[in-house]
């Protein structure tokens, strides 16, 4: 599994309250209407700016807070090909693989720059980074957990294999 794309760069602790504000997740229930506003207090109109297969890249800890499936849902809505992060809040985490967007744990993101392009292997656990011409290593994801990625996410597999991966 290969994703390719231009990135977005972020610091550490990225909440979900950054990602997508309490104040539209409690009124908006259309996820496109949602999405909209998607990382808007980091970077106003960044659901309009970002194409489709962008990376986010940030530092540790990104989805950390409350534990609202709205957070990753939008990225996955605006078209956000992959998150790498050093680190992810353990719930955040889960809630991207359970709706099929890769989440990479890279302890490299320090040396990728803003509009860097990536080229993420998720089956050789590698970023190449086409920009700068450098390989960064990564955090395994599971066979588990990358069949569910394959499948599009946990729903998916699920329909594909009519039980749990586990």
């Amino acid at each position: 599994m290969i994703i390719r794309g231009r990135v977005w760069k972020f610091s550490d602790d990225v909440n979900t309250d950054l990602i997508i504000a309490g104040k539209y997740k409690l009124s908006i229930t259309n996820i496109g209407e949602l999405s909209k506003h998607a990382m808007e207090a980091l970077i106003p109109n960044f659901a309009e700016k970002v194409k489709s297969g962008d990376l986010i890249v940030a530092g540790k800890n990104f989805g950390c807070g409350s534990s609202r499936e709205q957070a990753p849902l939008v990225l996955k809505h605006i078209g956000i090909g992959a998150i790498i992060a050093k680190s992810f809040a353990r719930i955040f985490y889960r809630n991207t693989i359970n709706i099929g967007l890769p989440a990479v744990e890279c302890k490299d993101t320090n040396k990728i720059s803003d509009g860097d392009m990536l080229e993420v292997d998720l089956s050789e656990g590698r970023i190449k980074n086409i920009v700068k011409n450098e390989i960064y290593e990564i955090k395994p994801i599971p066979p588990a957990l990358l069949e569910i990625l394959v499948n599009g996410g946990l729903v998916g597999y699920v329909k594909k294999y009519g039980r749990l991966p586990w």
